[in-house]
């Protein structure tokens, strides 16, 4: 069972969502506002947090900055259209994944579960990689001998492309590896999850060492 908090303004939409994730096996507990969104979060360490993004008073961009400030608990969006500003804003401020509305339970309750899987299933071992030590049965990760925190969607990204250096992989590919989703529009997920990760590994995010842009095709981990 996992502990989800969920983050929703309209009562009828917070309600069935709420009903339907607890027949999933979900402990869901919510909030109506930003406000009362992070009092919770503070207060009740959720596993994962279903977070609409038009909250409000403090919306729920900013309820993700905060969030992401405060710890590397899994978050999806709840977004009205898909619009590319509302998809690409919400990544950038540290989503891990995004449901358009209006939200299938099933299809919110699948992106759930494979944002808590993402941190399982690995081959354990240490990777000393260049500056990088990868410890894929404590699941850590430091830089230069200190600890970097990533979100469970960094973490996979990272894993997957570290468990075979130099070979390349499409978006499509680290979109079913990482994410378990097999709709090439969402590449989206993918490109904002490599620069949040570049952010924190690379010593120059600019002209990255590791996770390599392989032009018209995807990304790869490069020479060390």
């Amino acid at each position: 069972m996992a502990a989800i908090l969920l983050i929703e303004d309209d009562p009828l939409v917070r309600r069935g969502l709420e009903l339907a994730l607890s027949r999933h096996g979900h402990d869901v507990r919510t909030a109506d506002t930003g406000e009362d969104g992070l009092r919770e979060f503070r207060s009740s360490t959720p596993d994962l947090v279903v977070l609409d993004l038009m909250l409000p008073g403090i919306d729920g961009f900013e309820v993700c900055r905060r969030i992401r400030a405060q710890g590397e608990v899994p978050v999806i969006m709840l977004t009205a259209r898909g619009d590319d500003f509302d998809v690409v804003s919400g990544l950038a401020a540290g989503a891990d994944d995004y449901v358009v509305k209006p939200v299938q339970p099933t299809v919110l309750d699948a992106r759930i579960r494979a944002v808590l899987r993402r941190s399982t299933n690995i081959a354990e071992g240490v990777r000393v990689l260049g500056d990088l030590r990868i410890d894929t049965a404590a699941l850590t990760v430091e830089v230069r001998g200190a600890p970097v925190a990533l979100t469970p969607s960094e973490l996979r990204l990272l894993l997957t492309l570290s468990g075979a250096p130099g070979r390349v992989f499409s978006r499509q590919q680290l979109l079913q590896e990482v994410w378990e989703h097999d709709y090439l529009g969402d590449s989206r997920l993918v490109d904002n999850c490599v620069q949040r990760l570049r952010a924190k590994i690379e010593a120059s995010p600019g002209t990255p060492e590791h996770v390599q842009t392989v032009r018209g095709f995807g990304y790869r981990f490069g020479p060390v």
